[in-house]
């Protein structure tokens, strides 16, 4: 699929600001899933400087600064990128002969490489585990009992069929166990969640950001969030709670890491601190089916 995707966001002050540094993570990323073969960024007020750069987590970031004397009530950043997305079958892997069965005895060399997405502090909660997270988990286990594909797909339908979605814009995922015991959170809450259960049976995991095509009968698009599982033998692969779905051709990723905070798609600050500020987005993803017979340049 190709899509054309226009996203503004607006913050504005209660009171004249000094706009401090900005991070930008919403280039969609390229790579075997899907091509970013066109991106525009535009920002109001205009920065001093940018630059492009890429993260520990190969996400690609841009990075603005502004005019120490530049005083403003409002900040908008406005992105039009174009994007074709490859995978329309989800399942185009085998696994490890070793990956086959849970817990995994992960190769030296392979372990640590996956160890930050492997630990419970990676969440940014708790020096460990949720307990609720660990309870779904056993839960999960003894309807699935060593079988990892099996417990993944029970763990996205349990979280999918289990919890209200709702829409929350700002902050910080909630912990876990309060996404379990209340039944309810966002898109982040959910993925949070299954991020922790997974870590809990030894299942390497991360916190994705990004946009799925959503409901051609709604006008309403939202950012997204979903997980991916590093399964040997498939590489990383994508979980979505919120709509119970494998990832496919119809998510577009933004940016991966272990730390959620990592994958927010604009961060800053503003000077004072104490201002409130009020967001706002726009967003329109427009698909249209690739024929494949036109050559694409990524970013």
């Amino acid at each position: 699929m190709r899509y054309q995707i226009s996203h503004t966001t607006t913050y504005r002050y209660d009171e004249s600001v000094q706009l401090q540094p900005h991070i930008i993570r919403l280039l969609p990323r390229s790579d075997s899933w899907q091509t970013l073969q066109s991106f525009s960024l535009l920002v109001t007020p205009m920065p001093l400087e940018q630059s492009h750069y890429t993260d520990l987590d190969g996400n690609h970031l841009v990075k603005l600064w502004f005019d120490p004397g530049l005083h403003t009530s409002s900040l908008e950043v406005q992105i039009l990128s174009q994007v074709e997305t490859h995978k329309a079958n989800p399942f185009d892997y085998l696994l490890e002969p070793w990956a086959l069965s849970l817990p995994y005895d992960y190769p030296a060399s392979l372990l640590q490489q996956l160890q930050p997405y492997l630990s419970g502090r990676s969440v940014g909660y708790s020096q460990s585990l949720d307990p609720a997270a660990v309870q779904l988990a056993q839960e999960i286990w003894q309807v699935h009992p060593g079988h990892p594909l099996q417990f993944l797909s029970g763990l996205n339908q349990r979280i999918y069929a289990s919890c209200e979605y709702s829409v929350r814009e700002t902050g910080e995922p909630q912990m876990p166990g309060i996404t379990w015991s209340t039944k309810a959170g966002s898109c982040r809450d959910y993925t949070v969640l299954f991020i922790e259960v997974c870590r809990a049976v030894g299942l390497a995991a991360r916190f994705v950001s990004g946009y799925h095509e959503g409901d051609p009968d709604s006008p309403e698009r939202h950012l997204h969030a979903w997980a991916e599982v590093y399964l040997p033998g498939a590489g990383w692969r994508g979980y979505d709670p919120t709509l119970g779905l494998l990832v496919s051709d119809r998510h577009i990723a933004l940016a991966a890491s272990a730390i959620p905070r990592y994958a927010a798609p604009i961060t800053g600050a503003i000077m004072p601190g104490r201002v409130q500020s009020h967001l706002s987005y726009q967003l329109r993803i427009q698909p249209e089916v690739a024929t494949g017979t036109e050559s694409s340049t990524p970013f």
